[in-house]
């Protein structure tokens, strides 16, 4: 067995204003979607730095179901970006809550984390130095937060 790709699929309630918020977040395009004739949409692609992102509104008959934004999450998106302050800044300013600010990091990144208005948490980052997995060991037991 070979694995080819891997996508990220999240469920959403309102795929329209989410493929809004990622496009003016995140500089995400749309690739395609698909609209049942009642007007949910059940699939979108959207691509993002070369990732396709996939997103469709809730299908409770079939078990799928956004997440709750006021509970703990379950999965995070990391990405990286050209300069991750102006990115949660601007992610922050269309409707993301801020779950930590930006801040230089052991793992040789300056990153933070968001909490899109979906209920989806991003952690937003961009390379400061490279760092030998190693090192990353001896920082990451040295340090009071590994996210």
């Amino acid at each position: 067995m070979a694995v080819h790709e891997l996508f990220a699929y999240l469920c959403v309630h309102d795929a329209g204003a989410a493929i809004d918020f990622y496009r003016d977040a995140f500089a995400a395009t749309e690739k395609f979607r698909l609209v049942e004739p009642g007007g949910r949409i059940g699939h979108v692609e959207l691509e993002l730095g070369g990732a396709t992102l996939m997103l469709c509104e809730e299908y409770p008959e079939f078990g799928i179901a956004r997440p709750d934004p006021a509970a703990p999450a379950s999965h995070t998106l990391h990405i990286h970006v050209d300069d991750a302050d102006a990115t949660i800044a601007r992610a922050v300013a269309l409707g993301a809550s801020l779950v930590m600010a930006p801040r230089d990091m052991f793992y040789g990144e300056r990153s933070g984390v968001v909490r899109d208005p979906f209920g989806h948490r991003w952690n937003i980052g961009h390379s400061i130095e490279e760092v030998t997995p190693e090192e990353m060991q001896r920082r990451y037991g040295a340090t009071d937060s590994p996210c």
